[in-house]
């Protein structure tokens, strides 16, 4: 049983979704887990294993994402963990002038290590890294959805080609025919390495038991870097230390009406809005109309107050490709998002004022801008939804409101109708 007060791991998330994701990893590994939204300015006691720290620091620019993110180091840092991670998403959301070298770099300095590894992979959620290249499912990155993400468009599947503009570090890959034969070998392969300046190490993994072994290869450093999957071979390895104990929560929830805000227009997203129009009535957020100053929220709100029930409603914002591009290209990419964002997180606030008490949000960016919108600063794990995805407590105008705060590319079809099946 861990000690109240001993820090195991913490973590510095760059989106609240991909927050939630990871304290799911570790709270489901027996970890006792707590998510905070953003650094706290008091100085609260917190009995936990894990505390993931999430901010909104994706798509910002390099020198904020890098200040916001060491703000949040030192503050885990004075709590005294044992063990550091940057977690950012499967999808390694970072084009050319992205945050993931500047960050890792960023950490490794202000930690006083020179060695740290990149491991998005995620093969519960179809993720996975060979060659220093990263799969969606059965394709290269930049040959999935993510090639026409509307802020963070991957056009190069090989992680290493990626993180080198970024990093001053020396980018390094330690690749599938040393992986697979497990821990001794990545480390006997890694020994070289150190002490031979500052390097990242992109690792590839095809399955969930390749983390496991990764994590034991690199147990001795200070700091991680990758999606959640790595979290799942990082709790492992601390759990074979002893460290478990009962990370159950216990939470009285409210029984509300019921609703879905969707700004992704991933493809996975996509289809899930398209699933449950099939069953459920939506309204559908036009952008140009909001462009031209229109009330969107205020219609929004007047279609939903009449529908509220125990049947979801659906907001969504969700645009294919084609119509995405067109936005952004008269109204700019950082406008057009913001604009969305800000009605979104307005409507949701609205809808919980109105007795919303069960919330889907998808999308990274919409769901940071909800969660600050509703005011809440620290988040419970709950059951799981999906790989990635668990449902998320928290207090909101002092009252018990339940969350599932989902990546724009993750879940299936039916991920918004099988969601309430899982809440409770």
């Amino acid at each position: 049983m861990v000690a109240a007060g001993k820090l195991l791991v913490g973590c510095v998330a760059d989106d609240f979704t991909g927050a939630t994701d990871v304290a799911n990893i570790f709270a489901r590994a027996g970890l006792k887990t707590t998510v905070l939204i953003g650094v706290p300015e008091d100085d609260r006691d917190i009995d936990a294993d894990v505390i993931v720290v999430a901010l909104k620091t994706r798509t910002t620019p390099p020198q904020m994402a890098v200040e916001e993110s060491l703000v949040a180091l030192r503050w885990l840092r004075g709590r005294g963990a044992q063990k550091y991670y940057f977690k950012y998403c499967s999808t390694f959301d970072s084009t050319a002038k992205g945050n993931i070298g500047p960050v890792a770099d960023a950490m490794l300095a202000e930690l006083g290590q020179s060695i740290t590894i990149a491991c998005p992979a995620f093969p519960a959620n179809g993720r996975t890294v060979y060659k220093g290249n990263l799969f969606v499912g059965d394709v290269p990155l930049d040959e999935s959805g993510m090639r026409n993400h509307p802020l963070t468009p991957m056009i190069d599947a090989n992680l290493l080609r990626v993180l080198g503009p970024q990093s001053r570090a020396e980018i390094t890959g330690c690749y599938y025919e040393t992986v697979k034969h497990g821990a001794s070998a990545i480390a006997e392969w890694a020994a070289p390495i150190h002490g031979d300046g500052t390097r990242i190490v992109v690792v590839d993994a095809l399955a969930d038991e390749d983390l496991v072994e990764i994590a034991q290869a690199f147990k001795h450093l200070v700091l991680f870097t990758g999606a959640s999957g790595l979290a799942y071979g990082l709790a492992r390895v601390l759990l074979a230390g002893g460290n478990s104990r009962d990370a159950a929560v216990t939470t009285d929830l409210d029984e509300g009406y019921r609703a879905v805000v969707s700004g992704s227009c991933s493809v996975a997203t996509n289809g899930q809005v398209e699933t449950m129009l099939a069953d459920h009535e939506g309204f559908r957020v036009d952008v140009s109309k909001l462009a031209e100053g229109g009330d969107v929220v205020g219609e929004a709100l007047e279609w939903a107050s009449s529908r509220l029930g125990r049947k979801p409603v659906l907001i969504y914002a969700t645009a294919l490709p084609d119509e995405v591009k067109e936005n952004q290209r008269k109204l700019g990419v950082a406008q057009s998002g913001e604009m969305v964002e800000a009605a979104l997180s307005s409507i949701a606030r609205r809808l919980v004022e109105k007795g919303v008490s069960e919330l889907i949000v998808a999308g990274g960016e919409t769901s940071g801008a909800v969660v600050k919108s509703l005011g809440v600063d620290q988040l419970s794990i709950g059951n799981e939804i999906a790989p990635g995805v668990p449902w998320v407590h928290a207090k909101s105008q002092g009252r018990p409101l339940s969350l599932a705060l989902k990546s724009g590319n993750f879940g299936e079809r039916d991920f918004f109708m099988d969601a309430w099946d899982r809440l409770r």
